[in-house]
């Protein structure tokens, strides 16, 4: 374990929860590791066959979509930056999506699989934070992208 999940511990279910507004069946992380600050984390997500978004992509050969492990990259970074903010203080509202830039999708992912969204602070300019995001499964990179969110 590094520094910084020893510091800092695991983000579990309750805490994003906490943290983001997401719920089923929209809240796609259920676990945030290597914790460092607003600057660096990692998000998991076990991707199982009884999500609904199977039901019609694809039901005979079930994929995850894309679009999915780009938004669960996003709640991995909205995550990050309130919980190093301090959840639960008045001036975290919600954070929003901005931007997603150089979206790549590398390889399927199906039910089965254990995605890590590896989240790396870029930059922040007030508000707003921008990120690049990887997706792997076993250390196989799946997706990126580079996103930004604000906190309003």
């Amino acid at each position: 374990m590094s520094e910084a999940t020893t510091a800092l511990g695991v983000i579990d279910i309750q805490k994003i929860m906490a943290c983001i507004p997401h719920r089923y069946p929209f809240l796609l992380v259920d676990r945030v590791v290597e914790i460092n600050g607003d600057d660096s984390g990692v998000g998991i997500k076990n991707v199982t066959v009884n999500e609904p978004q199977f039901t019609g992509h694809f039901p005979e050969r079930p994929v995850f979509p894309g679009v999915l492990m780009i938004e669960a990259m996003a709640q991995t970074a909205g995550v990050l930056v309130v919980n190093a903010r301090g959840v639960g203080e008045e001036q975290v509202k919600t954070v929003l999506f901005t931007t997603i830039d150089k979206a790549k999708f590398r390889k399927p992912v199906i039910p089965g699989d254990t995605l890590r969204f590896h989240l790396t602070k870029l930059a922040r300019k007030r508000n707003i934070w921008f990120y690049r995001g990887e997706a792997r499964v076993d250390g196989a990179l799946v997706a990126e992208a580079e996103i930004s969110a604000m906190v309003v």
